[in-house]
């Protein structure tokens, strides 16, 4: 166990997270990458893009108003345009940033109309900062944009180019920090499972289970509860992502993703259970999902690619899909740092085809899925991992080797009622002598 756990404040006689050396070494790795390319700066407005490289948020009620906005030059720092009063909080207490901190109002995702003039406000602002560097000739690599901002930036003479890859590149090998703060978030999911797992019982909705996670969460010091699936009984295949008001019954098989933040850093982090008892094919479509998981996170570690890893998982013809792409995200892997998926990304729909190399410092989590043979249960399981320059870490404690089952177990005058059992039983020798005899006596009700 070579991670970490610290606790989540700050102390003087520790050494913990060096938020200063995080935020340090995440705009090294952006402008190493940006004096690398052909690019003149980078112009990002994906608010996870803008708190990489500036070490500034305001609160997930932005995340899609696509209005902050960021600028790096070459060779310079960056510059912030925030909503006003945030961009004042960020002088007073951003000093990384300083006067380099300032207020901008974009479209706010088409709230503003066209006439209001805010894309060719957002224009000028980048074209000033460009003719003051002599960068107003070179490409401008941008992340995303609303159309309007970019048809003012090319009448403002900027050629525009793709800059979400070297973004997206510049994320995948996480620092010592990020990876503390990625096994942090983690174990506060952890708890979060523990809690689940004891409150789970015949009549809890749904909606309960993502009501508890996300007090536990946020009592913990969770930012924020991006989403908690809560997916039981026949709702769990085909899966639909998305949690509803349904209450659980005895012998329930019920899955839950929990995706939340701490520090900006998210969880993907699946587990399995079944209520009071499961069925035996239940228990076989556990089996499965976790074999075809093991056999991907023994396959981890510097050196192996991604294509070696999809290779151990079925194909979607196997599992009822015609095509990998109707398949997408059940037999999956992916990068996690500020946004829940980032790279790389591990499926045979890609990576059979185009395998990326693993490298120390990726995190990703894989996520594995398997229907039961009665044709409505599956199973559904997910491990957040980082690869270390010997091998890898699971980050992701709570127990999944083997199918849990929560809630009470049930003792009759004969013992507990076992665990692995089938809601309706076949007949007992009792109760076919019982038929066998009634079919010997004389047929009540019917006429000669």
């Amino acid at each position: 166990m070579a991670l970490k756990t610290h606790g989540t404040m700050a102390v003087d006689w520790e050494q913990r997270i060096d938020f200063d050396r995080l935020r340090r070494e995440r705009l090294q790795r952006v402008k190493d990458l940006l004096a690398k390319s052909g690019m003149g700066a980078l112009l990002c407005f994906d608010m996870n893009n803008v708190r990489y490289i500036t070490a500034t948020h305001i609160g997930t009620w932005a995340q899609d108003k696509a209005n902050r906005f960021t600028l790096l030059p070459q060779n310079d720092e960056p510059i912030l345009w925030d909503f006003g009063s945030a961009a004042k909080h960020h002088q007073l207490n951003c000093p990384w940033l300083g006067e380099r901190s300032r207020p901008g109002i974009s479209m706010l995702r088409g709230t503003m109309s066209p006439e209001h003039g805010r894309a060719e406000d957002v224009a000028k602002k980048i074209r000033i900062e460009l003719e003051m560097r002599g960068l107003h000739k070179e490409p401008v690599g941008i992340d995303i944009i609303e159309l309007p901002v970019l048809f003012a930036l090319q009448r403002e003479g900027i050629q525009v180019v793709d800059g979400q890859e070297l973004m997206s590149n510049a994320r995948v090998i996480k620092t010592q920090d990020e990876i503390s703060l990625l096994n942090t978030s983690a174990m506060m999911v952890d708890a979060a499972y523990d809690e689940l797992y004891r409150a789970m019982k015949p009549g809890m909705r749904e909606n309960e289970a993502v009501g508890l996670v996300s007090k536990v969460l946020y009592d913990l010091g969770s930012e924020y509860v991006e989403a908690v699936n809560a997916i039981s009984g026949e709702r769990c295949n085909p899966h639909p992502h998305v949690f509803s008001d349904r209450v659980l019954r005895p012998g329930d098989p019920v899955y839950y993703d929990i995706l939340h933040s701490y520090m900006g850093y998210r969880t993907c982090y699946y587990r399995c259970f079944t209520v009071g008892y499961g069925s035996h094919a239940m228990v076989d479509a556990y089996k499965r999902c976790r074999d075809y998981l093991d056999a991907a996170i023994e396959l981890i570690r510097p050196g192996r690619n991604t294509a070696e890893i999809a290779a151990v998982w079925p194909k979607a013809q196997d599992f009822g899909f015609p095509n990998e792409e109707a398949a997408f995200a059940l037999q999956y892997g992916h990068g996690i740092g500020l946004a829940i998926w980032e790279k790389p990304v591990i499926s045979r729909l890609v990576s059979l085809d185009h395998p990326q190399t693993l490298e120390p410092g990726m995190v990703f989590a894989l996520e594995t899925f398997w229907p039961s043979t009665d044709g409505w249960s599956a199973a559904r399981i997910e491990e957040e991992i980082v690869v270390t320059p010997t091998g890898h870490e699971v980050i992701t404690r709570f127990p999944a080797e083997e199918l849990l089952v929560a809630g009470a177990h049930y003792v009759t005058v004969n013992g507990p009622l076992p665990t692995t059992r089938e809601t309706e039983a076949p007949p007992s020798a009792r109760v076919l002598d019982m038929i066998e005899a009634s079919a010997k006596t004389e047929r009540v009700g019917v006429s000669d």
